[in-house]
């Protein structure tokens, strides 16, 4: 049965976009048919990241009406799909953020897996996408600010009626300075899903706009973010060879 997967955020910049991106990157090529929605309609993403910034038909047309949603799916050169939102800012007031549960219904019929890389914070569109998720992850880093938006973040989700099946923390660099992993787990009340360490290849593979686990298959980071969608995938027995979730947590 398919699955509707929402990596939300508390705050910006903590690695949402990258998390969301590769492990629907890891997933297909664990053989999964996945396709990446950016469901963050003021300041989408998942275009720019992968190459396709300016569209034909994008997410923006099929939640006004204009065009199926079908015509709004693009495929990346390995195989994963993505839908861009529009960058223009011209109709952002007219888009109705509850067409997102609607498009995700329509989707389950169309892959394995369904993400939406939700907004940022709390917003309309952010609820939207949340309340449109079968299983909700939420990204934090291992730093106060960014860990109790994370924490905002559980407590909206439980209002709404939902739980959250784990959290993934980015941009660990295992200082002396960052929150423990321990002490993220015992704040949040949440499962650690994975940690991904600070990666400057993630940066290059902005550049080259494809995922780390393409451009980068051996960083630490690809490696993370494979035992984690090997996680999500229910993959028993999966083993990635020098991952950070293994060093801290054996």
């Amino acid at each position: 049965m398919a699955k509707l997967i929402t990596i939300t955020s508390g705050k910006g910049g903590v690695g949402k976009t990258t998390t969301a991106i590769n492990l629907g990157a890891a997933l297909n090529a664990f053989g999964k048919d996945v396709i990446i929605l950016d469901a963050n309609l003021t300041t989408p993403n998942v275009g720019l990241h992968l190459g396709a910034p300016i569209v034909p038909v994008s997410l923006n047309h099929v939640l006004l009406g204009k065009a199926k949603i079908a015509d709004a799916i693009y495929e990346h050169e390995s195989g994963t799909k993505i839908i861009p939102s529009s960058l223009s800012v011209k109709e952002l007031r007219r888009l109705n953020h509850g067409k997102l549960k609607e498009v995700g219904k329509k989707l389950r019929k169309m892959a394995d897996y369904i993400i939406y890389d939700s907004a940022a914070g709390l917003g309309e569109e952010a609820i939207a996408a949340l309340e449109s998720g079968d299983e909700l992850i939420i990204v934090t880093n291992p730093e106060i600010p960014a860990v109790t938006d994370a924490l905002k973040t559980a407590k909206v989700i439980e209002q709404l009626g939902k739980s959250v099946k784990g959290v993934i923390v980015t941009r660990v660099r295992s200082t002396k300075s960052e929150m423990p992993i321990s002490n993220v787990r015992d704040m949040l009340e949440l499962p650690i899903l994975g940690v991904v360490p600070e990666d400057k290849n993630i940066q290059n593979a902005l550049v080259l706009k494809d995922a780390i686990v393409h451009t980068h298959p051996r960083s630490r980071s690809a490696r993370a973010y494979r035992a984690i969608a090997a996680r999500i995938a229910g993959i028993n027995g999966y083993k990635e060879p020098y991952s950070l979730w293994d060093t801290m947590f054996g």
